[in-house]
């Protein structure tokens, strides 16, 4: 049995946030409309760009751009 999406945007969010520019990980639609794992970076970053899987566990993984996020 597949894993649900939240279970693997659990196990991989700390690895992900680790990466330089990786501000947020989150869960979002693709193109298609199913269930994707949406990394948000602050800016463009290239190197970590290329260091990000297409796909966790079956599911779809979409890099935005969303800027840098701050604390309120």
């Amino acid at each position: 049995m597949q894993p649900s999406i939240q279970e693997v945007k659990k196990s991989h969010e700390r690895r992900l946030l680790a990466l330089p520019g990786v501000v947020s990980v989150g869960i979002g639609l693709d193109k298609r409309g199913q269930s994707a794992i949406i990394i948000g970076l602050d800016g463009p970053n290239p190197e970590t760009e290329t260091k990000l899987p297409t796909e966790l566990e079956g599911y779809a993984v979409m890099v935005r751009m969303v800027g840098p996020i701050k604390a309120q």
